[in-house]
């Protein structure tokens, strides 16, 4: 996310990157670690959030179970985020052996992002101002043949959507290169200055 960082500084932003061990625990507990570590750094004014996959649902889980008031939270733009699950997670959970490789590799979190029983279908709609940005290019076969409809590699389009998104845009990236690509860019201080995608 470090050229975000650099365009949102330019546009007179004070940020803080946060990165987090996506598989190091499961999505309450990062939540809950991502919350504290926002408070610590600024503990009072209002927040806006840019934030790449599994990062949207980090942050509407906080909201949900309360790590992050409400009140706090201004305006909030998804890249590629999985808020109504991936079909990846379920065609490689229902495989035994894929599904202890998996696991392996994405941890807790990631097994929770799952269509059907996933963690993002247990959380309420948003009360924020969201826009998603969403990609529809992809350089994996193997996934996008899993997932069957428009995508990112990772994520179908539809599956962006969560309710009470304000907006969702849709743009000719793949998932890794929703973070820099400088439409992409240009599009999040758009929002994040005006409610609006240009």
């Amino acid at each position: 996310m470090r050229p975000l960082q650099r365009v949102l500084e330019a546009s007179d932003y004070l940020v803080l990157n946060l990165g987090y061990r996506s598989r190091s625990a499961d999505i309450a507990t990062l939540a809950r670690d991502v919350a504290d570590r926002v408070t610590r750094w600024e503990p009072a004014s209002k927040l806006d959030f840019v934030t790449h996959s599994l990062g949207g649902i980090l942050v509407r889980a906080a909201v949900a179970y309360g790590h992050l008031p409400r009140e706090r939270i201004r305006r909030v733009v998804m890249l590629g985020p999985p808020n109504a699950g991936s079909e990846v997670v379920d065609a490689f959970r229902a495989i035994p052996v894929v599904a202890s490789i998996y696991a392996a590799l994405t941890g807790p979190a990631g097994a929770q992002l799952g269509t059907t029983s996933g963690l993002p279908a247990q959380l309420p709609p948003v009360d924020f101002e969201l826009g998603v940005i969403a990609g529809n290019r992809s350089f994996n076969p193997i996934f996008s043949a899993i997932l069957g409809a428009e995508n990112d590699g990772k994520v179908r389009v539809d599956r962006t959507r969560v309710d009470g998104v304000r907006e969702i845009l849709i743009v000719p990236h793949w998932h890794p290169m929703l973070m820099s690509a400088p439409g992409v860019l240009r599009q999040i201080v758009h929002f994040l200055q005006t409610g609006a995608f240009r």
